[in-house]
């Protein structure tokens, strides 16, 4: 006879944050166009999408298979944490040198207001449980 435990696992929805940081980054790219022009908005759309990318690898690699062994998950976010970081480094070098932002103000703004949106997480990651 398999014993059914009527707990249920609780995991966090970052859903809601990801949106906010795509919100900011359109309502920057609205602002960058009306002021500067497409160019302006498409460096603050490569501002946004060089903060947002590294978070969705993080959340994914650092929460894909939560274990029994505390060993395991602290194991999992260190390297989440290395690749997140490998990953922002990344971007920036190929967003800089290959395709550079023609308004750089813009590009950095949306980054900055972007990353900003994580010290609202407590507010927009909610828990969720999973049968």
């Amino acid at each position: 006879m398999q014993n059914v435990s009527t707990a249920k696992r609780r995991t966090l929805d970052f859903k809601r944050l990801f949106q906010a940081q795509l919100v900011v980054t359109a309502l920057i790219m609205a602002l960058a166009g009306g002021v500067s022009g497409s160019q302006a908005a498409l460096s603050a759309l490569m501002g946004g999408v060089v903060s947002i990318l590294p978070g969705i690898y993080f959340v994914w690699r650092g929460l894909r298979r939560p274990g029994r062994q505390s060993k395991q998950n602290v194991l999992n976010f260190y390297q989440a944490a290395a690749g997140k970081f490998g990953l922002t480094v990344a971007l920036f070098v190929i967003v800089l040198v290959s395709v550079p932002p023609s308004n750089p103000a813009f590009f950095f703004v949306a980054y900055v207001v972007a990353q900003l949106m994580y010290w609202l997480a407590p507010w927009l990651v909610r828990e969720r449980s999973t049968p």
